[in-house]
């Protein structure tokens, strides 16, 4: 996902507003978040990718190291390269995502969610962007989500679901009624 130092300082500058309101200034923003243990997480975790993805190998583990022990306090199994721009994690809980899934832009994750391979499967679900993910969402097998998606709480998803702007919920899931997403996840440009 981040490729070059421009699209570390893009997704940090994307990631670090969330939620934030007053300055757009980096450095403020910074002070402001760094203090947050889900925005801690969230900057060790872009820092991680910019190494791994640059070659800088002997910097990739002295953050992951940190990253890890970071994670272990939060309950968060979140591996690189999963989750494009914008990645919202507004509590601390268990989070688990396996390292074949990836997630879209925007996407927001609450406590208890999982999203991962099924039946020794080496596929995750593929998720879209703008996808809201209630706590105690469960994601799992070779599937895709579309974009602009609600999972309700406690939601056991097991197939795809290739229709926009649908709140889905159940177990197993289904189609529950229509959104309107951006009511849901807030995005700041």
């Amino acid at each position: 996902m981040i490729r070059n130092k421009a699209d570390y300082k893009r997704f940090l500058r994307i990631e670090l507003k969330l939620g934030e309101k007053g300055s757009t200034n980096f450095f403020k923003l910074y002070c402001k978040t760094i203090f947050k243990p889900e925005k801690r997480f969230i900057l060790l975790h872009r820092i991680c990718e910019f190494h791994l993805n640059t070659g800088h190998r002997f910097m990739y583990y002295i953050v992951k190291y940190l990253k890890y022990k970071h994670a272990l306090k939060l309950g968060f199994s979140i591996p690189e390269n999963v989750a494009d721009e914008g990645l919202q994690l507004p509590h601390y809980g268990t989070i688990i995502i396996n390292k074949n899934a990836r997630l879209g832009k925007h996407c927001r994750i609450h406590a208890c969610v999982n999203i991962g391979a099924s039946g020794g499967s080496l596929k995750g679900p593929q998720i879209g962007d703008y996808v809201y993910f209630a706590p105690g969402a469960k994601v799992y097998g070779d599937i895709q989500i579309a974009s602009r998606i609600a999972i309700a709480a406690n939601a056991a998803v097991g197939k795809s679901f290739l229709t926009s702007d649908k709140l889905i919920g159940g177990i197993p899931a289904k189609e529950i009624t229509d959104i309107d997403i951006h009511k849901i996840i807030k995005t700041y440009k």
